[in-house]
């Protein structure tokens, strides 16, 4: 499973869902995130504060900026101007709403002001320290006119190059030109039609980076014409205080038994030298469940830094979403995803969990990031033989294969069919993991048995 189950799940899975849950089930034996600014601790309101999704750490923009002494002038959907020292900046930075709050990555504070962000693993304190001063040079009078030190250019001097200021608010226009614009990749998109209405279904790769954009047009008009979005799991509505308190709720044992009565001497004792060697407890997992265990002990291990789960393909129409204001609609839930993993005999729990712990002992960062980029060239070349085989390498183990692929492609099925056979000649842009796609169990198979034709764009 090692190999493949970790390419997998930057496909199959929600948005970020394991991303999301893993560090907020690391938190629950940890404190809360602490920010501070020049070493004075910023007071969030109540129900407003620090939070890690997807592996990124997020802070309340006007809050922070505010502790700050920092004026916010303007904000887009991926650009954030404040005005600090009399001059306005601005910088890319995606924006996250979370219960109705801006956040935004972390860093985003340093590319903005100049301060220096620096993170306390222990104590989870985010620190902020202002750049240094510049020293005031003293006035030295002096009655003699300023002398003009400029050496005049000669006939062969070449005129100086002007680098443009990186934090300029100027947006040059547009040029015309009917040259073709390179995008991201190819993708997944087919299109079905029924009774009037449209469905468009993409393919998404969970992971991603600013290579992907921008998306085809074609990507870009069909969602311009939706009416809804659909998704396998709205992650944003996701906090980590729900997720903790569901896994908790499903992942702790309730009949006294505890996780070394669930699992092999071997592979428990690899456990526990794992987490000792990452400062926990060696037996800081014992009242939870295998899968839960994995789901932690996956946060350990690095991830290749050119992908986030934060530029995902899902996670981006989320947020074009949340831009237009239509409605977002889920194909599964947060604990139709969690029980689907609760539900894993203890056998498989046991192998995944296993998988996890061979590869924080045997790390090949090489081979991590060549599958990632596997994976990342297969969606921008939206080479459907490769996905096919990406997808089929699961049959191995039916068990893992039935619950992840095969029950959760015929539920989503059934709500696409609905939405066919629905009156109101409506346009759906659904988005869910490009492995569910294919195959004789995957979504275009079980819509053409139904009587669709799905075409592919």
């Amino acid at each position: 499973m090692k190999n493949w189950h970790q390419k997998m799940l930057s496909l199959v899975l929600a948005a970020g869902l394991l991303a999301t849950a893993s560090p907020a089930m690391a938190a629950t034996s940890t404190q809360p995130l602490t920010v501070k600014v020049n070493d004075q601790k910023i007071q969030y309101s109540k129900g407003i504060a620090p939070t890690v999704q997807q592996k990124v750490t997020l802070v309340p923009l006007r809050s922070t900026l505010q502790a700050m002494n920092i004026q916010l002038s303007k904000v887009s959907k991926d650009s954030i101007t404040v005005v600090t020292n009399g001059k306005s900046v601005t910088v890319n930075s995606k924006l996250f709403k979370i219960n109705g709050t801006a956040y935004v990555p972390i860093r985003t504070f340093g590319e903005l002001t100049g301060y220096t962000v620096i993170w306390n693993a222990k104590t989870r304190t985010i620190q902020l320290t202002s750049p240094p001063v510049a020293p005031t040079l003293p006035v030295v009078e002096n009655n003699a006119p300023p002398v003009d030190t400029t050496t005049a250019p000669t006939e062969n001097t070449a005129p100086p190059v002007v680098t443009p200021d990186p934090s300029s608010t100027v947006t040059p226009t547009p040029a015309t030109s009917t040259e073709t614009v390179d995008t991201g990749g190819r993708g997944f998109m087919w299109e079905v039609q029924n009774n009037g209405n449209t469905v468009y279904l993409v393919g998404s790769i969970h992971i991603a980076n600013e290579s992907f954009y921008p998306l085809r047009k074609e990507y870009e008009q069909a969602f311009a014409q939706a009416n809804y979005l659909g998704v396998e799991v709205d992650i944003t509505q996701i906090s980590d205080e729900a997720m903790q308190k569901r896994v908790l709720e499903i992942g702790e044992y309730k009949d006294g038994s505890r996780l070394q009565d669930h699992l092999s001497t071997y592979t428990y004792a690899k456990l526990g030298k794992a987490l000792l060697a990452n400062d926990w407890k060696r037996d800081a997992l014992d009242h939870f469940k295998p899968w839960v265990a994995e789901m932690i002990v996956s946060s350990f291990a690095p991830s290749d830094p050119k992908y986030k789960s934060a530029d995902g393909i899902d996670l981006h129409f989320i947020q074009q979403a949340a831009e237009r204001k239509i409605t977002v609609m889920e194909l599964e839930s947060q604990d139709s995803q969690l029980n689907m993993l609760n539900n894993f005999s203890d056998e498989l729990q046991e192998q995944m969990l296993y998988s996890t712990l061979y590869d924080l002992d045997n790390p090949n960062q090489a081979d991590l990031n060549e599958h990632t980029d596997e994976a990342a060239e297969m969606w921008k070349t939206g080479d459907e033989k490769k996905l096919l085989e990406l997808t089929n390498s699961t049959a191995g183990d039916e068990e893992y294969n039935k619950a992840m692929l095969v029950d959760r492609n015929v539920g989503m099925a059934q709500k696409i069919d609905g939405y066919l056979k629905s009156g109101g000649n409506q346009k759906y842009f659904i988005v869910v993991g490009a492995a569910h796609y294919l195959g004789n169990d995957g979504i275009i198979h079980l819509l053409e048995k139904k009587g669709y034709t799905v075409t592919r764009k």
